[in-house]
């Protein structure tokens, strides 16, 4: 047992870390300050929409940057122009004061900027939407007023003519400080600014010889002022002022100490979250969970006994490692990333179905308690690596592909999958060895559910409906593909662009709010009743923000709402540019193709391009019957939809690893059985496997579907009627397939396996 103390430190010390990394998220308020910060702050950050906020993607136009710099490589201009925008945003945004903002590069040429707590950003939308280069440029004399090289720009609001020397007299990027103040004559607000030293030489030369010449400060593009010079500025510090109210002022000031931004940036993505929605996607998210555990821990128990029990506290202790891990890597908590860990909840309970499943058919047999528990792990862990690989492809592509919360998704069950595989086959065994110590050699008993024993030794002839089975999948597959052509899908902006509204007014009727949109030019606008009475979601098009840079048109129905009742709510936004829209409709379809295809490649590497071609086909007509259920029963296609087809894809091909699994594992050792009765003594073998795996999947995840709401409908809803699709497929799809394309190779003279090295070296022993 000395093996058994050593692997019951290293376990432990583990598993100790793991917990102690995860504690500071779960401590009390009148426990955290007796811990340092440093041990406080590793901690999970919560996402926008657990918390409230606001996220802005952000483009940088560098078509006038490339216009003027003729020549220069595109790739180093694009790059130059976004690191000097992250730079001057993220100054801009300090000025303001915000709680940290997250501010970080995506892609080639965009920018996501995240504010926790900022429930409106149209301020900052117009902060960091505004370019700020400003220019110094003289007043053209009245004899240069004709010629061409002179600039026509107007004041900011179009009504006075400015005609100035097209040559800039001083670049805005000398000034160093500036700050707002007030007249002290007019008492009007006023910008005062500080030049740096080659700025001040410059501004002292310049005015010394233009005594009497007015000069115009220009920011982007309009006249802000143009002051008579009287007298020479030697001073290195001046004053701007243009008829400014104090917020217009105050920005003034802030945009001019931030800098300039290189190129403009333009919105082509807005997402708000109210904090309300925030909390309750937080309650809902931890009730849901909190129940489906329990659910599963009650299942476990009911069938596994004493067995189950170890089960549930190697699945409490995975829990607990996620949330360690997650914690570490400095993660950020999502909605979608609670219905991974919910999810990781059910899928952990797979690997120990299959051990415990294992177990008991060695035990079965007449085998002693340690030499069960060794053959049993010994022919389970396979699979469970086949199963969690596959699973992981899905999982990868989902992270590469995905954006945001469909990221943090994927990290948690990628994390969750890690730990499983930890716990379900290094401390679930050590505490199972711990269990039966003393008395190894004793016969072992696990519980479980007699009549499917029965059912699984007797056998069923599943492959008699095989027929049937293959007939009617294509049935539901056609009729799924019909219902994705009419009536469609009803795909969310991820996917059309445009802007979603969800609007709490409750004295406001749908005719009323019709009405007042109609009036804002905001005709196009569809509304959906949802919920309490007063719950409404508003859908814009993309073109009614086209020329407006996809932001405009949520002010405009803000106020056309506040019209009607002035205390009405927005507890969440969406603005989506056609641009990203096309772009995230493409990352779907290659995410979905690419995951096909590596986990059409790793069974082939794993077992047989039979075996590969079942599964892939078997998986793309699961895949027609969720998406006929999505048009079926109008639930929205939008992200977290492509985060549940993806684990489906995963969750499917891990359920058909395992009958394959044990379908290799027979050819075998009996090659010559018939394949009908081969693959029907497979599927019964792995019944009850496949049985317990989906109900506790299924009790997982059914709280959220049923109470989760529509911020989690999209995932839940299609997840159950996927486990159910996926199951069945295994039994009565994926075998008939196996057996068609067996038989087919068969006829070409192929063996079913390729041989084993062993198999090739007693081969080789025998040529003489």
């Amino acid at each position: 047992m000395k093996s058994l103390r050593s692997r019951a430190m290293v376990y432990g010390l583990v598993i100790v870390l793991g917990l102690l990394s995860a504690m500071p998220n779960l401590l009390p308020a009148n426990l955290a300050d007796k811990f340092p910060d440093w041990y406080l702050e590793n901690t999970l950050s919560l996402g926008l929409d657990l918390q409230g906020g606001s996220h802005l993607l952000l483009e940088v136009d560098a078509t006038e940057l490339l216009a003027n710099n003729p020549g220069q490589p595109e790739d180093l201009l694009l790059k130059d122009a976004v690191e000097r925008s992250l730079e001057v945003v993220r100054r801009r945004l300090d000025e303001t004061g915000l709680v940290e903002p997250s501010i970080t590069r995506q892609g080639k040429n965009h920018i996501l900027v995240q504010m926790p707590g900022v429930a409106d950003p149209a301020h900052i939308r117009e902060l960091l939407g505004t370019t700020a280069q400003m220019t110094f440029h003289w007043v053209a004399k009245p004899d240069e007023s004709r010629r061409s090289a002179v600039l026509r720009l107007t004041d900011a609001t179009g009504e006075q003519e400015y005609v100035l020397e097209k040559r800039v007299a001083m670049q805005g990027e000398h000034i160093s400080d500036a700050q707002m103040a007030f007249n002290q004559d007019t008492t009007e607000p006023v910008v005062n600014f500080k030049l740096d030293s080659e700025g001040t030489r410059l501004f002292g030369d310049m005015t010394r010889q233009n005594i009497g010449r007015p000069l115009a400060i220009v920011l982007d593009n309009h006249v802000i002022t143009a002051p008579i010079i009287r007298s020479v500025i030697a001073g290195g510090s001046g004053e701007i002022s243009g008829s400014f109210t104090t917020a217009e002022a105050s920005n003034l000031a802030l945009l001019l100490r931030a800098g300039a931004l290189p190129a403009p940036l333009h919105v082509i993505e807005e997402r708000t979250v109210g904090p309300d929605l925030g909390s309750d996607a937080i309650a809902m998210g931890v009730s849901t969970g909190l129940l489906g555990a329990a659910l599963v821990i009650a299942f476990m128990l009911g069938i596994y006994g004493r067995w189950g029990l170890i089960a549930c506290a190697g699945l409490a202790v995975n829990i607990g490692l996620v949330l360690g891990l997650l914690s570490i890597l400095g993660a950020t908590l999502t909605l979608p990333g609670i219905a991974g860990i919910i999810l990781t909840i059910g899928m952990a309970v797979d690997a120990n179905i299959l051990i415990n499943e294992r177990i008991r058919e060695e035990s079965r047999k007449g085998k002693v308690a340690w030499m069960a528990l060794r053959e049993g792990f010994g022919r389970a862990y396979s699979t469970i690596l086949d199963s969690n690989v596959t699973t992981l492809i899905a999982v990868s592509l989902l992270f590469m592909f995905g954006s945001g919360p469909v990221k943090g998704f994927a990290v948690t069950i990628g994390i969750g999958l890690l730990t499983s595989l930890f716990t379900a086959v290094a401390f679930n065994r050590l505490v199972m060895e711990w269990w039966i110590k003393g008395r190894e050699r004793e016969p072992l008993t696990i519980a479980g559910f007699a009549w499917l024993d029965r059912l699984s030794e007797r056998g069923v002839n599943f492959m008699k409906g095989r027929v049937i089975g293959l007939v009617l999948s294509g049935v539901l597959s056609i009729a799924s593909i019909a219902l994705f052509i009419q009536p469609g899908l009803d795909y969310g902006v991820d996917f059309t662009g445009g802007t979603l509204v969800e609007v709490r007014a409750p004295s406001v009727s749908v005719d009323e709010l019709r009405t007042t949109l109609q009036s804002q030019q905001l005709g196009a606008a569809s509304i959906q009743e949802f919920g309490q009475d007063g719950d409404f979601l508003i859908r814009l098009p993309a073109d009614a923000s086209s020329n407006t840079g996809a932001a405009h048109p949520v002010d405009a129905l803000k106020s056309a709402v506040t019209s009607l009742q002035p205390d009405a709510s927005f507890p969440k936004v969406d603005v989506v540019g056609p641009k990203v829209s096309g772009g995230f409709s493409d990352a779907t379809i290659l995410a979905i193709l690419l995951a096909g295809a590596g986990m059409l490649a790793y069974l082939w590497i794993r077992f047989e391009s039979h075996f590969a071609l079942a599964a892939t086909i078997t998986i793309a007509l699961d895949l027609t019957k969720t998406i006929g259920f999505f048009a079926l029963a109008g639930v929205e296609f939008n992200l977290t939809a492509v985060a549940a087809l993806l684990a489906l894809i995963g969750y499917s091909v891990n359920d058909k690893v395992v009958v394959f699994d044990r379908i290799r594992e027979n050819l075998r050792q009996t090659p010559d059985m018939p394949m009908l009765e081969l693959l029907n003594r497979s599927i019964s073998s792995t019944l009850t496997r496949t049985v317990f795996t989906s109900v506790t999947t299924f009790l997982a995840l059914l709280p959220m579907g049923i109470a989760g709401g529509a911020a989690v409908s999209s995932f839940a809803l299609p997840m159950l009627f996927g486990i159910v699709i996926g199951t069945s497929s295994s039994v009565f799809i994926a075998s008939p397939i196996l057996y068609y394309l067996s038989e087919r190779r068969s006829r070409k003279g192929l063996t079913q396996l390729r041989p084993t090295a062993e198999e090739m070296r007693k081969e080789l022993e025998l040529i003489p």
